[in-house]
């Protein structure tokens, strides 16, 4: 590990608002915030709102600048990242912004029931061909489903066509309600201030011509969860190492060709 890192992670430790936890520290218990947010870290009883996935924490901060009437909390597993958000909030003497570092597979240990109001995913890895690791399958769902409020709001924010088809197909099969479905955000006139919060790989998607997707719906409780059985044309392009390359694989191998479990 590089000095830079180890010395983001040095200052991170000494914040009061950054929380981190791997499986061998949970070691199967929950995290010692869980159900208690509001009395033991934020002193009030305004809505929680999760990023998961949050890099460098421009959402996460940026929202509690607008809404201080609400708590934020953004979710990674890159503490690097993180730590440029953690430091902003610090700076800004935000007090309505956490931060936890762990990854997301375990978010159902950090948040009890009914906890949490809305959830935000800006800009995950669209995991073309891995299901059980997108951020908005079925699988990650039924855990959100867990601490989300009843009816509590879902917002998804993309680059990838990929991503969100294939969330459009899973929200229309399971039958939740949509607020906002735009495919193309900024070019459709669509007005939203908190919308307009760019993170920072999201400006360079812009400026390489990218269309940006929103979704935005409501995950209400399901007996049944529906994996869509669709087969959607890989992205032209990946940003996982956040720049954009000629993605080779076009449509082979889609795993939406099979339904969850085969």
């Amino acid at each position: 590990m590089g000095k830079n890192k180890l010395k983001k992670f040095a200052e991170m430790a000494t914040y009061d608002h950054v929380f981190e936890a791997d499986f061998s520290d949970l070691k199967g218990e929950p995290f010692h915030q869980k159900g208690k947010w509001h009395q033991r870290f934020f002193n009030n009883e305004n809505p929680i709102v999760l990023e998961l996935g949050c890099g460098k924490g421009e959402y996460t901060v940026g929202l509690a600048e607008l809404f201080p009437d609400k708590n934020f909390i953004g979710v990674d597993i890159k503490g690097a990242r993180m730590h440029r958000g953690a430091t902003d909030a610090k700076n800004k003497g935000l007090k309505n912004v956490a931060f936890v570092r762990t990854r997301i597979e375990f978010i159902t240990a950090f948040f009890a029931e009914n906890e949490v109001e809305e959830i935000w995913l800006t800009f995950p890895d669209p995991q073309m061909k891995k299901v059980n690791k997108r951020l908005s399958s079925t699988r990650f769902l039924q855990m959100y489903r867990q601490f989300l409020k009843l009816d509590g709001l879902m917002h998804l924010k993309t680059d990838s066509n990929f991503l969100y088809t294939y969330t459009s197909e899973m929200v229309k099969e399971n039958g939740f309600k949509v607020e906002v479905a735009e495919n193309d955000l900024y070019g459709s006139g669509y007005d939203d201030e908190i919308l307009s919060i760019q993170t920072h790989y999201e400006s360079k998607w812009i400026k390489h011509g990218l269309s940006i997707k929103y979704l935005k719906f409501h995950l209400e409780n399901r007996e049944q969860w529906i994996e869509p059985d669709i087969e959607i044309e890989f992205d032209e392009y990946h940003s996982a190492g956040r720049g954009v390359v000629k993605e080779k694989d076009s449509i082979i191998n889609n795993p939406l060709s099979r339904k969850k479990g085969k």
